[in-house]
């Protein structure tokens, strides 16, 4: 789900959501909401549901093998792209 947390899920819906909090119907009446990082919840996603600990460790395998690639952007101001334009922008004084 979109942090805006507008939408709501069917009733009794099971939920896989990188939100930090949750609390009963929260995101919908009776909906089993399990929070969870980004890589657990693009496995979800792919898997169409929670991952057995095997299924998951296989994908984890897989990403962790490209994890420069895949987390650069964490690292944003290393990014020579970013660094580029943003040695250019002017601070007010």
């Amino acid at each position: 789900l979109c942090m805006g947390n507008q939408a709501r899920v069917a009733d009794n819906a099971t939920v896989v959501s990188t939100s930090t909090r949750n609390f009963p119907n929260r995101l919908g009446k009776g909906a089993n909401v399990y929070l969870s990082s980004a890589e657990l919840a693009a496995v979800c996603a792919l898997l169409g549901k929670i991952p057995t600990f095997d299924e998951y460790m296989k994908y984890m395998g897989e990403i962790g093998s490209k994890g420069a690639e895949i987390y650069r952007y964490l690292n944003f101001d290393q990014v020579p792209e970013y660094r580029a334009v943003a040695d250019k922008v002017k601070l007010a004084a």
